[in-house]
């Protein structure tokens, strides 16, 4: 069983800055591709950022050059450091972990991310 506990969501002004934060447990978190997703009102969760346990790392097209995906295997931790954020940003941010033995997806809770204008 894995578990991942997000933090770092809350409220920020557009053009402001934010890093969320996973940590992991209960997995060789070095194996894990690691992922951030979002969910806003209305609309399905979408693919933010990911890492894979060699290091790459892809974007969704929304927020390339603005967000950065990073991980710490000593610390099994993955951030997302968020800069200049959009009102359009406003989302739950979910950390995503792929365990490829056995093949399984664990979800974090959430945290609240919303960005005013």
């Amino acid at each position: 069983q894995v578990q991942l506990v997000e933090s770092g969501g809350g409220l920020v002004q557009a053009g402001g800055s934010l890093r969320l934060s996973c940590a992991a447990s209960g997995s060789i978190f070095r194996l894990n591709t690691m992922g951030w997703y979002r969910q806003a009102p209305g609309k399905q969760r979408e693919l933010v950022a990911i890492i894979t346990s060699g290091g790459s790392t892809n974007y969704a097209d929304s927020i390339k050059g603005r967000f950065t995906i990073s991980r710490d295997n000593e610390k099994n931790t993955v951030d997302l450091q968020m800069n200049s954020l959009k009102p359009e940003d406003t989302a739950v941010y979910y950390c995503k972990a792929v365990v490829p033995v056995p093949r399984r997806d664990y979800w974090g809770q959430g945290t609240q991310v919303t960005v005013s204008s």
